[in-house]
């Protein structure tokens, strides 16, 4: 599989952007720098801010992978620029007041035609089912006294069951949404963070690029062909980390299926090793390593952190709730003593919790369209005049 082909098929996608950066060299880049039409502008009366830098951007279009997919459209806004200019209409949403409207959003917005927005919703309302099953499986084991007939065999059962479904159906939208950007209808005009349309004009930057004819052509896609997954998709971290968490989920729901009592009871020690407690370990080490790549996608590095953006926190916390899941299955293949039991339902319980957390931050994500932060990209990229080093 040569870069050539992957170029020639995705030529409007980014590759021969300037200014690319990716975590993986061996894969497709994840972050491309665009800086804004008429950046070197300043108010009447005004002297540049930068003079030593006359072409310094004073804004920044910041294209990921991981917002193409969720149709989101960051803007990174020079700080000198915006203490000083008035040109920037918008408070910045990495704020707390921005926040909490973010999270007023989640209660009254409900765009159900926005695939993000499914998937997100449908992977909390899952995770809930979880957190009801950790009570279900927890409570007899740290107070029997608490427990009634049938709670942690019926309730934890179809509990389980249902909640692998929830997180299958999930999955499933989640790797298609990755190629979302292959729907043909135009994107909606954003509300602009910069006056004069700065925003929205790089926000069509990619439309531009591919021309009305390519946008107009493109019809929403299932599956990749062949080719396209050969020469794009099996490069991008984004795909993989879905195909990873699709694959996890379809052996994890076996796990469910084989949670029920009038399942699970005629197995044989060996037999629920095999059907109930092994695809446990394999779906939650799908889990894993879908997480850790859905970190390393919106870093800088792979072995760099980035904690400043909401789609790393998604990983970590789902990350936290992988580990749990699989470390329940790895635990009960060792026994029924009474340490083991309670070892294998905390992690359960903690598993199911990162998870929602990790599910409600998604949700949160899938509402913020368009983030606007104070930042220094700009100044990362220099004088535009001069050819950029590569990333």
């Amino acid at each position: 599989m040569g870069s050539t082909e992957s170029k020639r098929h995705f030529h409007a996608r980014h590759y021969a952007a300037r200014y690319i950066t990716g975590p993986i060299r061996s894969l497709d880049p994840t972050r491309r720098h665009i800086p804004v039409d008429g950046h070197d502008e300043v108010s009447p009366g005004r002297t540049p801010l930068h003079p030593s830098l006359p072409t310094h951007p004073w804004a920044v279009h910041v294209w990921r992978t991981r917002d193409n997919r969720k149709g989101r459209h960051a803007v990174a806004v020079d700080p000198d620029f915006y203490q000083h200019e008035q040109t920037v209409s918008s408070e910045p949403t990495n704020t707390w007041r921005q926040a909490l409207l973010g999270m007023w959003k989640m209660l009254v917005t409900y765009p159900v035609w926005d695939v993000s927005y499914d998937v997100a919703v449908v992977f909390t309302i899952g995770s809930l089912i979880w957190v009801i099953n950790g009570f279900f499986v927890m409570l007899p084991v740290v107070s029997p006294s608490s427990a009634f007939p049938g709670e942690s065999t019926w309730g934890g059962g179809f509990s389980a069951l249902i909640g692998a479904t929830v997180f299958e159906i999930g999955s499933v939208l989640h790797h298609h949404a990755q190629k979302g950007y292959l729907v043909s209808p135009k994107p909606p005009a954003p509300s602009a963070h910069v006056a004069g349309g700065e925003h929205q004009r790089r926000d069509d930057a990619s439309q531009q690029e591919q021309g009305p004819a390519d946008w107009e052509s493109r019809t929403w896609s299932w599956w990749p062909t062949w080719y396209e997954l050969r020469t794009h998709y099996i490069r991008e971290i984004g795909f993989l980390a879905c195909s990873s968490q699709m694959a996890g989920a379809t052996i994890f729901w076996i796990a469910g299926l084989t949670a029920l009592p009038d399942i699970d009871k005629h197995f044989s020690r060996t037999a629920e090793n095999s059907a109930y407690w092994l695809p446990q370990v394999i779906g939650g080490t799908g889990f894993i390593v879908s997480s850790l790549l859905f970190m390393i996608e919106v870093q800088p590095r792979w072995y760099i952190a980035a904690p400043d953006v909401l789609g790393w926190h998604v990983g970590f916390w789902n990350l936290i709730g992988a580990v749990g899941f699989t470390l329940c299955g790895a635990l009960g293949m060792g026994g029924t003593r009474e340490a083991i039991q309670y070892a294998l339902t905390l992690s359960t319980f903690i598993g199911s919790w990162a998870f929602l957390i990790g599910s409600g931050i998604q949700w949160f994500e899938s509402l913020d369209k368009y983030p606007l932060w104070i930042g220094d990209e700009g100044r990362q990229l220099g004088d535009l005049s001069k050819e950029p080093t590569a990333a």
